[in-house]
């Protein structure tokens, strides 16, 4: 008897196909857990919060306290059983995402040059330009390659589409400071440590160059005149959520990790404080908000960033992945415009759907939405990691009624999304194996060309039927495989590249 067989009618499209039979790409791992003694998984799962916590790949709860009254230092749950996705399904997630990634470069490029989308009536000019993500201060900058997004995380879920098979659709572009890699990065360690013998019977693609590509895409942002860029990762300090990242991804690409206080600008250069004497910096891998970035620019009491940082960037002498401004891209109120923009910029059909949105601030959306809250999604447009959202099916009646209050009284803040039914993987617990809800997000590299490494963060709702999937609402990680053989099979079979990729792969043009 399989070890998931109890869970055939609550696991859509991941371990199971429509017919309740294993998929071919999870038959290996099954036949070897079944081979398992009982007490295995929980002895590693004891083993790998053991190496976390040694190594110290945490993140902090904002507003959390542990007993002492101090903040809380957590780690982020790792599930040991592995989401396998087959190399069909990655090559045209690849596609798609290459794909969607260039059309919001071009979209940004747009807004802060000729809005032609604008022109053209495809979004409304106030989505835009009273968009708080909006920066007056960019209009007219150009930026090396016309590559504002540098690293982007998508959100990706999977659920049933009109015929009732599994599809993949964006739930949410992160073009900001998008977080997570570094865990991409330590569960595949952790899982080659825990489970040597899986990667004998797996060909899984590797994920382990990332830090290589993601130097190789900063330092071809670097300013033209710069023939060795100087790449820093400037992180707001020890105390943000996402330290360990910034130190990872650091090391890893053996670049200096600064604060604020290590740079300064000067005769319209930016130079970081080191025990040789200054040093110029050319490209700055920022980790922090735009509005802490520049104390002369932006909020005059922040001590993050560096004085007069913005001047240096829009005389071109340096770069800051993600630019300045990417915000007004990735807001939740432009998430629906996305697929117009792909047809617009690029002349061709989103290869990965949106999820349906209704927007509150159109008059029938509003209304729509506030009479079925109870099976609804609502978000906060300007909202991250799980914040200022509504589960409705989860909610009850006395949130609704109060939540209701607060859409009707800032009705263009907020969107909503049906309740999807997001696809399960099978998840080891407290209580043993079971069905737990999951989404994806690779991370897309944009410089010269757009490349991403096979795979991503997997992210898992703990909760039993939970939907919420963020490390600050109880949601933990997974090691995500794309089994490598069919993968390079699939591509040499592959048409040929679609005119974002084409495009995509000329320098200043992504």
């Amino acid at each position: 008897m399989h070890k998931f067989d109890e869970m055939y009618t609550a696991m859509p499209y991941e371990f199971f196909s429509g017919g309740k039979q294993i998929r071919d790409h999870y038959k290996i791992y099954d036949e070897w857990l079944a081979r398992q003694p009982g007490d295995m998984m929980a002895k590693r799962r004891e083993e790998a919060e053991l190496i976390f916590r040694r190594v110290g790949i945490t993140f902090a709860v904002y507003g959390a306290k542990d007993e002492d009254g101090a903040g809380n230092e957590r780690l982020i749950p790792f599930d040991l059983i592995p989401r396998i996705i087959p190399a069909h399904e990655w090559a045209s997630l690849e596609q798609g995402l290459v794909q969607r990634v260039t059309a919001l470069n071009r979209f940004i490029h747009d807004v802060y040059h000729g809005q032609e989308i604008i022109k053209a009536g495809l979004i409304p000019a106030d989505q835009i330009m009273k968009n708080a993500q909006f920066r007056p201060e960019m209009v007219g900058v150009n930026v090396p390659g016309d590559v504002y997004s540098h690293i982007s995380g998508v959100d990706i879920v999977r659920a049933p589409n009109a015929e009732g098979e599994g599809e993949y659709y964006v739930l949410e572009d992160n073009l900001r400071v998008p977080s997570g890699v570094s865990y991409m990065l330590e569960n595949r360690k952790m899982t080659m440590r825990l489970f040597p013998e899986l990667f004998s019977a797996h060909r899984v693609a590797p994920v382990a160059h990332y830090p290589d590509l993601l130097l190789e895409t900063l330092r071809a942002s670097s300013p033209a005149t710069t023939a060795e860029p100087t790449v820093v990762v400037l992180t707001p300090g020890m105390h943000n959520s996402a330290y360990f990242e910034h130190a990872f991804l650091a090391q890893q690409m053996g670049i200096e990790l600064v604060e604020g206080q290590d740079l300064f600008a000067k005769d319209k250069f930016v130079y970081m404080r080191t025990t040789r004497g200054p040093k110029r910096v050319d490209v700055i891998y920022r980790r922090v908000d735009d509005d802490f970035l520049d104390p002369q620019a932006f909020r005059p009491d922040s001590t993050l960033g560096c004085a007069g940082l913005l001047e240096v960037y829009r005389c071109g002498h340096v770069t800051i992945c993600n630019a300045v401004g990417t915000g007004v891209a990735d807001d939740k109120s432009i998430y629906p415009y996305v697929p117009k923009m792909v047809e617009f910029y690029l002349g061709e059909k989103p290869i990965l759907n949106n999820v349906p949105t209704f927007m509150c601030r159109n008059k029938e959306d509003l209304q729509y939405t506030l009479a079925n809250l109870k099976d609804l999604v609502v978000k906060e447009v300007h909202g991250a990691g799980g914040y200022g959202m509504l589960v409705g099916p989860a909610a009850t009646k006395a949130e609704i009624v109060e939540f209701a209050k607060v859409i009707q009284a800032n009705p263009s803040g907020y969107i909503a999304q049906p309740t999807l039914s997001l696809s399960s993987c099978p998840t080891f617990v407290e209580s043993g194996i079971a069905p737990r809800h999951i989404d994806l997000r690779p991370y897309v590299l944009s410089g010269k060309t757009v490349q991403m490494v096979p795979g991503g963060l997997t992210r898992v709702a703990l909760k039993e039927g939970s939907l919420v999937v963020n490390s600050s609402q109880g949601g933990g990680t997974k090691d995500t495989w794309i089994l490598e053989h069919e993968y390079q099979e699939s591509q040499s079979q592959s048409q040929p590249p679609s005119q974002s990729q084409s495009q995509s792969t000329t320098s200043g043009d992504a």
